[in-house]
């Protein structure tokens, strides 16, 4: 059986960590290096870095940190946040990334996840998908929650499938640093979409929530912010609770 994986996600702008509520509400919480040490010694099973700075169009500042995350982290990094074009992919995996997170550029040409699965593998490539729920809908949205697309949600995950893209990161803009809890349903409608693996991001307050979204939710991977930057809990205390709960874990 495949491991479930835990994902602590760090959200950057002007070289610092931030946390953010609804996508707003920018708040310090540190240093990136600093805290991709930290989460080497606590086992995560990957650490995904996500620069949503749009006033730089340049990915030199995410690369120039990458090379010092390298040097204390020793586990899949997974980079993304304002990545356009195929060199743009080439350039982060060249530098270090296992994994690049497209996002707003799946909405204007599916044809870079193409090209990027085809050079360098479906697993390479993370689509992350932002929404935000307007009664029985879900409304996809781009550029760090700013703009709105027309896109109907299953039908662009079904979209970026297609396309080539390994693995989909749904977050919920509702549940963004609120810790109440993954949205359910946004899951449901996730997993219904697409055959790809999902990770879920958006709500996480405790270790709960983990379970529920992966027992009740299938999903291969939780992504996670505000549960380890505002609390006492770390990925190892989590994958021994999941792990206790019969959920499968990579434990060490």
């Amino acid at each position: 059986m495949l491991k479930k994986r835990v994902i602590p996600v760090q959200l950057l702008l002007g070289g610092r960590l931030v946390k953010t509520v609804g996508f707003k509400d920018y708040r310090d919480v540190g240093d990136p290096v600093s805290s991709s040490r930290v989460y080497n010694a606590q086992c995560a099973d990957e650490l995904a870095f996500l620069n949503i700075d749009r006033e730089s169009s340049s990915l030199e500042p995410l690369v120039q940190l990458m090379e010092s995350v390298s040097e204390v982290c020793f586990m899949p990094l997974a980079v993304g946040g304002g990545v356009r074009t195929l060199a743009d992919v080439s350039y982060l995996i060249r530098n270090g990334a296992d994994k690049v997170v497209l996002n707003s550029i799946t909405y204007l040409n599916l044809s870079v996840v193409s090209a990027a699965a085809d050079k360098f593998g479906s697993q390479a490539i993370v689509v992350s998908v932002d929404v935000s729920r307007e009664g029985e809908q879900y409304i996809c949205w781009s550029r760090c929650g700013r703009q709105r697309e027309q896109a109907d949600f299953e039908g662009h995950l079904e979209a970026v499938e297609s396309a080539g893209a390994g693995e989909i990161l749904v977050q919920s803009i509702d549940r963004d640093g609120t810790m109440a809890g993954y949205d359910m349903r946004l899951i449901e409608r996730a997993m219904t979409a697409t055959t790809l693996p999902v990770i879920a991001l958006g709500g996480a307050g405790n270790y709960e929530h983990l379970r529920e979204a992966f027992v009740e939710g299938g999903v291969s991977a939780v992504a996670c912010g505000s549960l380890f930057n505002f609390s006492d809990s770390n990925p190892i205390r989590a994958k021994a609770f999941l792990s206790n709960q019969g959920v499968p874990v990579r434990v060490v």
